[in-house]
């Protein structure tokens, strides 16, 4: 089954090492992985989207994880109400011939052309894993030379919290 995890962590070299290390351990693959600062200084947001057997595998990663000197907050997000996103650039194939079609492919997903050549367009999508999937197949019979995706970002909606927030931890 997919789990999402949110990690609240300190901004500090051989964090992230040690955080995949753990799951390396147990020989669990990250299918995803995404890090950024968050609204506080010196504190970073890692969220994993992992496969894992049970939900017991999941709790012992998350005790596991929450060992780590310099990880704040674990959370399991995946049963919560989240938004969840990832971003994708796609450069594909594309003559002259292909272009109109093409826009009208794009367009209804909300995607965006964000380079144009005379043999290529690259295209950049927003949104849920979903989202990104079904646009991609639609993309393959013109012909995709490059693909690059982002992991998952997500955090729970409105005033649910992820994780702690400043008052409830010390950032030394």
């Amino acid at each position: 089954m997919k789990k999402i995890i949110s990690l609240t962590v300190m901004n500090k070299s051989g964090v992230l090492n040690r955080i995949t290390n753990l799951f390396s351990k147990r020989n669990y693959n990250i299918e995803s992985i995404s890090v950024g600062h968050t609204e506080h200084e010196g504190v970073s947001r890692i969220t994993c989207v992992v496969h894992v057997e049970s939900d017991g595998v999941i709790e012992q990663i998350t005790k596991q994880l929450n060992k780590q000197i310099d990880i704040l907050k674990v959370v399991d997000i995946t049963d919560q109400a989240i938004v969840a996103r990832e971003l994708a650039l796609i450069k594909v194939l594309a003559t002259p011939q292909t272009r109109h079609e093409l826009y009208s492919v794009i367009e209804p997903f909300r995607a965006s052309v964000i380079d144009v050549s005379k043999e290529s367009l690259v295209i950049q999508i927003t949104g849920e894993s979903t989202k990104i999937e079904a646009f991609i197949e639609l993309l393959r019979p013109y012909g995709i030379k490059e693909l690059a995706r982002t992991g998952t970002t997500a955090f729970p909606r409105g005033s649910q919290k992820t994780a702690a927030h400043k008052s409830n931890y010390s950032i030394v």
